[in-house]
């Protein structure tokens, strides 16, 4: 009764595709000793290295919140994103941790973040100085040579 099924006659009078690939079956390579198939087929060579370096990440820069903790410090990241609805630019706050080897950073100081291999589970990021846009500049004093003429400061009556 299966035998006679018109189904099983037909899939037996059907004929294999002449594709190698189908079905999982893989080339005929005839056999050669000690080679694997990436031998056969070789990859393209590596570009030559170049003296430009491209980094992914951009730098971040951000504000001490918490020095508490040793060699580590608690960096909050300002940015700012557009609103998904209102697409007016609002601020979103992110806080890293990031190492801070020699324990020179305190609360308030602004620090500039550099990728770094994980140290932690937490701390990827090592700490580095750098100036505040608004920290006020030193005053260099004028000398009064400059000019040529005395500052009231050094005239004698």
């Amino acid at each position: 009764m299966f035998l006679s099924s018109p189904f099983l006659q037909l899939s037996s009078s059907l004929k294999p595709h002449p594709s190698p690939f189908l079905h999982g079956s893989s080339l005929s390579i005839p056999f050669l000793p000690n080679a694997s198939p990436f031998f056969l087929f070789p990859a393209a060579p590596p570009p030559p290295p170049s003296l430009l370096s491209v980094k992914a990440m951009k730098k971040m820069q951000g504000r001490v919140v918490c020095a508490t903790n040793d060699k580590t410090v608690a960096v909050e990241v300002v940015r700012l994103a557009p609103h998904p609805k209102y697409k007016r630019r609002i601020r979103k706050k992110k806080k890293y941790q990031a190492h801070d080897p020699l324990n020179q950073f305190k609360v308030g100081d602004f620090v500039e973040l550099d990728k770094s291999r994980p140290i932690s589970k937490t701390k990827t990021f090592v700490a580095v100085p750098v100036t505040a846009r608004n920290a006020p500049k030193p005053i260099d004093p004028v000398p009064g040579d400059l000019l040529g003429l005395p500052l009231e400061s050094q005239q004698q009556e």
